[in-house]
């Protein structure tokens, strides 16, 4: 399985970028897809999670109205459209993929994601 992430930059408070992670190796439309994020110094979190179809996601707080996760299941790439991105949201970005039934549990436990990406730094300049 291979999880390949791509889209981070270092972006001026306010802007925008569209985070990509395409998935090659499994079923892809047979797994929760999520993105996670991570500050030096700081434990991996949940931001993002889709279920399986795309048609419901869950956000954490600090993005909602601000993010927006879907998924292409036929071209096997999940994306993370960010917009008005403020300095805290400076981190690097990961992709999860987990194969459960519980979608929605992948945004609070990511030490359940059976694989990652090896992340894209995403740095918002104030």
């Amino acid at each position: 399985v291979q999880v390949e992430e791509s889209g981070g930059g270092l972006v001026p408070v306010g802007g925008s970028l569209r985070l990509s992670c395409i998935v090659s190796g499994l079923d892809f439309a047979d797994h929760a897809l999520g993105w996670f994020r991570q500050s030096p110094g700081e434990d991996r979190k949940g931001i993002a999670c889709i279920s399986w179809s795309g048609r419901s996601a869950n956000y954490v707080d600090s993005v909602k109205g601000r993010f927006t996760i879907s998924r292409d299941n036929a071209n096997n790439t999940l994306y993370l459209q960010m917009n008005s991105l403020e300095p805290d949201d400076t981190a690097m970005y990961y992709c999860g993929v987990q194969h459960t039934e519980e979608w929605w549990s992948l945004l609070h436990y990511p030490e359940n994601v059976n694989y990652w990406g090896q992340g894209t730094q995403v740095t918002v300049s104030s």
